[in-house]
């Protein structure tokens, strides 16, 4: 079907209403870093604490939407690009349903994060970069990628044959080596609550 017969249809439960009743902005809180650097540990934890503090949430991880969604995508560029393309626009969804929506993907390249914030509305957008040294993350390496990677068995593995493009200026940045996750997670949620909603 061309897209020229593609028309949205303007639905009358808006984002604004749907904020009104849940008494929260919506938000994407975009967790990116290397793989073992914390991030989806971080999430979870994170989650927790705000759908303890009646926030509606949803948590959105590599793995588990590569083995649904997303499990007809390889691990070339291109196909890490589409996965972080149709993870912005979930994100985006689930903007719109008034959630709060965290996100833990490694997502190393600069122009996919920035594609994923520029789909939202100013400040719907927190990039929150889980900063862990290389080495760190090496020896954690709880899947065992990194060995596979170094051995040859896994191409285009970030850190050690594709970049990873650190953020230049996230809302967070998150140290997982310096501070426990209790810390990490305080960390998020005061920033949440002092910058982004009252309601937090």
């Amino acid at each position: 079907m061309a897209k020229e017969n593609i028309i949205p249809h303007a639905h009358k439960i808006t984002k604004t209403d749907r904020q009104k009743q849940y008494q929260h902005k919506p938000l994407v809180l975009w967790f990116t870093g290397l793989s073992g650097s914390g991030k989806s540990t971080l999430a979870d934890a994170v989650e927790q604490a705000l759908f303890q503090q009646n926030v509606k949430t949803y948590l959105l991880d590599g793995d588990n939407i590569r083995s649904g969604l997303n499990a007809d995508l390889d691990f070339t560029e291109e196909g890490r690009i589409e996965n972080i393309r149709r993870i912005s626009e979930v994100a985006k969804l689930f903007v719109d349903a008034g959630t709060v929506v965290l996100t833990a993907f490694i997502s190393p390249f600069k122009k996919d994060r920035i594609f994923a914030r520029e789909l939202l509305e100013k400040g719907e957008f927190v990039e929150i970069f889980v900063d862990c040294p290389l080495e760190i993350c090496e020896q954690r390496d709880v899947k065992g990628l990194y060995q596979k990677a170094r051995s040859g068995k896994i191409k285009n593995f970030t850190g050690v044959d594709s970049p990873f493009e650190a953020p230049e200026s996230p809302e967070i940045v998150v140290k997982t080596a310096e501070h426990t996750l209790e810390e990490c997670v305080k960390q998020v949620v005061v920033y949440l609550e002092n910058k982004v909603s009252n309601h937090l």
